[in-house]
This record gives structure tokens, sequence and C-alpha cells, in this order.
């Protein structure tokens, strides 16, 4: 069975394409036959392509005017050119697309019906730069691949549906929640996956642990997930709440943005872009939303890139206090994304603030670019994790799991 995986984002799309046997899949990532990665700025520098097949990797640059032109480019490297690994679209067996916001009305993965596709526009309107790209995605493998093969959803925020309301309420008015105005949560393909495979790693059965999840890349958030399921998370509404991230301002006192529309004069448009892209490690800092660049400004004696880096684990350090006071302990620290994956000196900051905690890490073993490991000390009460996330592999898995509901239809 191939399966096709689509995880499209606001500048960028990766695909890869999946080889395998049986229906229980281990969540152990597998390495997929092929896969492409497309990526466009917001100018008019043309959108850069690089596929990986069988055949070896070619990159290709192609000029666009809007995001929907990659997905047809993208999909036709399957057939063509020298990373082909197909000799017609029949030999995929199903298609996965990365959906990020499924609203209030999309729960949990599906099938793509109309209905599907009506409650994906619905929801759009909490994440326009994702939710209409990732319909043109769909639209294009339809008109691609045809009807007859099925296509499934998964969604960002699906894996957050098990949020108590206690935890998802903000504390407005109750009329905000009639609006789906609520804690919907996100990363959580990468928070889903992230919760199997520590307790893979650990030989536990997942229903018995207490793991704070941290994925730390340009995007950042934390999920407290008990039992497999996700009971708090930071990210919120939109994914700008909670967290210090890259370029994100993460949590900020409403009455700021109050103070700059009336003093400052801002508006909507200004304070999106000064909250989305200009604020995080690269507003405090002034270097970069990069952490290598930010750490390799920290050596060099830079004290804005210091204070960056101390806000950031602070805030971290913070917030993963405040899940394990909602799970009520925790058994795993897990650490995965971009900077949570690579950034050696990030985990030791964090883990050293939390001793209290019966956090205890070997520095060598942290040190020594650990994927998928337990960097904790034997002594320590809580194993801490770094793991090597895919959203990809996770969706073929949901694909795997609902491909036999449709095939009975």
């Amino acid at each position: 069975m191939r399966i096709l995986v689509l995880n499209g984002g606001s500048s960028t799309i990766k695909a890869s394409l999946y080889d395998v046997e049986g229906s229980t899949m281990s969540c152990a990532a597998r390495r997929p036959i092929w896969r492409v990665h497309a990526g466009w700025g917001n100018s008019n520098a043309p959108a850069r392509i690089r596929a990986e097949g069988p055949g070896g990797t070619e990159e290709m640059e192609l000029r666009i005017s809007t995001a929907g032109e990659v997905a047809g480019p993208v999909l036709e490297t399957l057939l063509k050119g020298k990373a082909q690994v197909l000799h017609a679209w029949q030999e995929i067996s199903t298609v996965g697309h990365r959906i990020v916001h499924g609203g209030n009305r999309l729960r949990e993965s599906a099938f793509i019906s109309e209905e599907v596709k009506s409650g994906i526009t619905e929801a759009a309107e909490f994440a326009p730069e994702h939710n209409w790209f990732q319909l043109e995605t769909i639209h294009t493998a339809e008109r691609l691949l045809g009807p007859g093969i099925p296509q499934f959803a998964v969604f960002d925020t699906a894996f957050h549906a098990s949020l108590p309301e206690r935890a998802f309420v903000y504390g407005g008015p109750y009329e905000w929640l009639g609006r789906g105005i609520r804690r919907y949560g996100f990363h959580g393909i990468s928070h889903q996956y992230v919760s199997g495979r520590s307790a893979e790693i650990l030989g536990r059965d997942v229903a018995e642990l207490k793991l704070v999840s941290c994925h730390l890349g340009n995007g950042c958030s934390l999920a407290a997930i008990d039992g497999g399921k996700s009971i708090d998370t930071t990210m919120g509404f939109t994914p700008l709440d909670g967290l210090i991230m890259g370029t994100r301002a993460g949590s900020v006192d409403p009455g700021i943005l109050i103070y700059l529309m009336q003093r400052g004069g801002y508006t909507a448009d200004q304070l999106n872009r000064t909250l989305n892209k200009e604020s995080g490690l690269k507003g405090l800092s002034g270097i970069s939303g990069d952490m290598r660049e930010i750490m390799a400004a920290v050596e060099a004696g830079n004290r804005r890139a210091g204070l960056a880096f101390d806000a950031y684990t602070h805030r971290l350090c913070r917030e993963i206090g405040g899940m394990v006071a909602s799970l009520q302990g925790m058994d795993v620290l897990a650490f995965t994304a971009g900077v949570g994956e690579n950034s050696a000196p990030l985990r030791e900051a964090v883990c050293e603030r939390l001793r209290y905690l019966g956090v205890e890490i070997d520095g060598a073993r942290n040190g020594d670019s650990p994927i998928d490991q337990d960097i904790a000390t034997p002594q320590s009460r809580v194993r801490v994790l770094v793991i090597r996330t895919d959203e990809e592999w996770q969706i073929a898995r949901e694909c795997i799991r609902l491909l036999p509901s449709i095939n009975r239809r």
C-alpha cells in the first residue's frame, strides 16, 4: 500500500510517499520512498522545489502568483523527472492531508467529503493562511489523482479535542463560546506522535504516562498528555498564544494591545505583523528568530541575545510548571522539533531549572546529539526524552487506521 502525505503550511509544502504493509504500524517513523519540499517567500521570488527519490535528487524553481500553483508541480515530480517513483497515479492507495484548523465541527481525523471540505472552509476564518492553501492542495490532489483514491484530513487541532471545558474556555463573556472563541491548541499531530513514540522508547503503556511534550521550533507549544490524551496546552484560539517563539510574541497582556491601538495608532494589520513576525527571539534580540544564531550571539557576548534566551527559557519553564499542575505530576518530559531536538544548551538550562521536580539529565548524553533517546540519569524521577517528531508519518498512520472504514462502505 502506498500512502501519499501532503503537509501544507503558509509558505511551504512537504510531501512524502510511504510504501507500507499491514494495518498496524509502529509509531517509530518510516523513511519515505519519495519526498519533496517546496518553499516560497512573500515577495516575487520563485518557489524552490527539492525532490528526492530512488532516481536521485532534483531541484527546480517555479514562478508562481499564488500558493495554490505549487501543489500540482510538486505532485507531478512523482511521475516524471529524476525523482520519479510512480508509473501511474493508481499506485497510490490513499492520501493524507495535514489541516491546521478543524474548528468546532471537525474534532477528529476524517474522510474528505463535501461536508468535511465545508467544515475546513468554515474554520479558515481562524487560520486563513493555512486552511485555504490546504483546501487548494486537496482540490489539486482530487484533480490529478481522480475521485477513486480516498483522501483523509488530519487536523492539528484534533488531538486537543479531549481538553476539558475548564481548560479550553477563556475568561471573557460566556457568549464567546457560541462564536467559536475558545482554546483549540495546535501542533497536535506532533504531540500525538511524541506521546506514542515516548511510550515505545520507554517500553511503557501510553495509558499509564503523564507526559509534558515540548514542541519547540519556529512555533512553540506544550501539551500536557495524560494517558495518551491532551488535557492542556499552551497555544489557544490561534497559534500566537503561549510560549515565546521564533518570531511570535506568545502570551502578552491584552492591555498592551489596547494601549498600542489607542496611543500608538496601531491598526489590526500592524498588530498582527508585530506579534507574529517581529516579536519573540527576533524581536528581543534584534538578530534572528533562529535559536542557532541566538546562541552564537550569546557566546559572542551579545547582551540582547542573552536576554532573548533567558526570557525564552523562563517562559518555557513557567509553562512547563503549569502543565505539571494540570497533570498533577510528570513521568516524562519530551523535547521535540528543531530547537527541542537540536539545542543542548536549551535542554540543559530548562532541566536545571526543573531539578526541584526530580529532573536530572546526563550532561554528556545531552550534548551528544541524542535522537529518540532518554537523556535522564538513572536517579532522575522524570524520564527526559529527545524525540525527532514526524508529522508526515503520524498522518500516514491515521490513514492506515481509517482506510478500512472506507473500504467497508
